[in-house]
């Protein structure tokens, strides 16, 4: 059965900092990109960092750039996502997504809340 379990998310003051962290089971881990996406409350589902399998090949949103920093365990099958700087704009739901297609597995989701 695969699984997907977030965790780390919580309330934070802007300029915080947390870190959020995927451990998967049920799939081979190594073999799929691994992906952080954020919804907010009234918005799409957006793409917040990725990390591909082989080449750990990484992307960021233009929003998140030189704030978050993705990384990934393949040994503990667990990917990370560090968050520096918070904003109140990063308020979200986070989710964990394995695969780079539609199709993939998520996870439940962590809550981020930001604000003073």
């Amino acid at each position: 059965q695969v699984q997907l379990e977030e965790s780390g998310g919580g309330l934070v003051q802007p300029g915080g900092s947390l870190r959020l962290s995927c451990a998967a089971s049920g799939f081979s881990f190594s073999s799929y990109a691994m992906s952080w996406y954020r919804q907010a409350p009234g918005k799409e589902r957006e793409l917040v960092a990725q990390i591909t399998s082989i080449r750990g090949i990484i992307t960021y949103a233009d929003s998140v750039k030189g704030r978050f920093t993705i990384t990934r365990d393949n040994d503990k099958k667990t990917v990370y996502l560090q968050m520096n700087s918070l904003k109140p704009e990063d308020t979200a739901v986070y989710y964990c997504y394995a695969g780079l297609r539609p199709g993939g597995y998520w996870g439940q989701g962590t809550q981020v809340t930001v604000s003073s």
